[in-house]
């Protein structure tokens, strides 16, 4: 087991996170223990439910089962939620634990921060992308039609559970979304601020073969570097007033396509790749980075076969980026790379990304 504490501003917001090749039975036992003497509402994925459900054993009167993809991250399903707390008459001093995704973890993280003004929360990712990145750092939101994440809150969870044994039944194309946010950190590793040297590119190139392969010791270690690498982030900036918008690096474009292609024909972490690959090319075409990096950074992503996205047509691109949290009346705030691992935050205007 692996343990690794988030130190919050406040001891209020200190949580750990626990990082354990265990069978799902035995985390059961660990969630039981935790939540003991209260009452709780499970939101879990409709997959994870379908897989695990039996082994998980939640009461059904303590169940929301919520069905898959980012469309679901809604206000409808928000509501539903809430309403669902209330029937149980859910108090401050019980609990709603989210088992699933990024959108399972973000809707049912906004949920418990806003019931009652903050009822205790705690994470079970089943993704790569909920175990490496979107569980730990408390930010919790919904989409809505004007753009991703625009309704929300930063909540710190109580705790978060990682079990690597989830990965391994977890399709193809969810396992490679995964992987687009790990790449990001990569790209990102020494902007971090991280007091170890954790490498992660170097563990990228040697290990990508156990990686794809899902070798559970493997992803186990890749994801306690990942999580190291936001933990120093967040400690540092849990608002996202400064040093925390470099972990948006990739998201700025990647979050216009999943607009505009209606946030269901490609995942986030395939938008997140692509986004990646733009901010490189808009830094190569202003100088900021130098080609070799360009050409260093292109291999690495290779590496991974992530699915391709056609190019869009850039003005509704831009258009949809205005509605971005980090745009600045007529410039954006893009996040680019500069040096081997490292990025920077640049204001950018419309007309230059156009």
């Amino acid at each position: 087991m692996t343990e690794i504490k988030v130190k919050i501003n406040s001891k209020e917001k200190n949580y750990s996170i626990i990082i354990e090749n265990e069978s799902v039975a035995d985390l059961r036992k660990k969630l039981a223990e935790q939540i003991e003497g209260k009452n709780f509402l499970v939101v879990i994925s409709a997959k994870v439910e379908k897989l695990y459900g039996k082994i998980l054993n939640f009461p059904k009167n303590n169940k929301f089962v919520l069905k898959d993809g980012e469309k679901e991250k809604n206000f409808k399903n928000y509501q539903k939620i809430l309403n669902r707390a209330l029937k149980m008459k859910l108090t401050r001093k019980d609990c709603i634990i989210a088992v699933g995704g990024g959108v399972v973890g973000d809707l049912a993280g906004f949920a418990a921060s806003t019931y009652m003004r903050g009822i205790e929360f705690i994470q079970v990712p089943t993704t790569l992308l909920a175990c490496t990145d979107s569980s730990v750092g408390g930010k919790t939101a919904i989409n809505t039609d004007f753009g991703k994440n625009l309704v929300g809150a930063f909540y710190q969870p109580k705790k978060v559970f990682i079990n690597p044994k989830f990965l391994k039944t977890l399709d193809e194309r969810q396992f490679k979304s995964g992987l687009g946010e790990v790449v990001k950190y990569a790209f990102i590793e020494k902007s971090c601020q991280c007091d170890e040297e954790l490498n992660l590119t170097n563990f990228l190139n040697e290990k990508s073969s156990q990686i794809l392969d899902r070798d559970e010791k493997t992803l186990s270690e890749l994801i306690e570097i990942c999580i190291k690498l936001k933990k120093s982030v967040v400690e540092k900036d849990e608002k996202e007033s400064n040093l925390r918008r470099i972990l948006n690096f990739g998201h700025t474009y990647g979050h216009a396509v999943e607009k505009i292609t209606g946030y269901g024909k490609y995942t986030h972490g395939e938008c997140v790749v692509e986004g990646i690959k733009f901010a490189f090319k808009l830094a190569l075409q202003k100088n900021i980075t130098e080609k070799n990096y360009g050409y260093f950074a292109d291999d690495l992503i290779k590496k991974f076969n992530f699915r391709q996205i056609p190019k869009f047509n850039m003005k509704k691109i831009v258009e949809i980026m205005k509605t971005d949290k980090k745009s600045d009346f007529d410039r954006l705030i893009f996040v680019l790379p500069t040096d081997y691992f490292s990025v920077d935050m640049f204001k950018i205007s419309y007309e230059e990304i156009k």
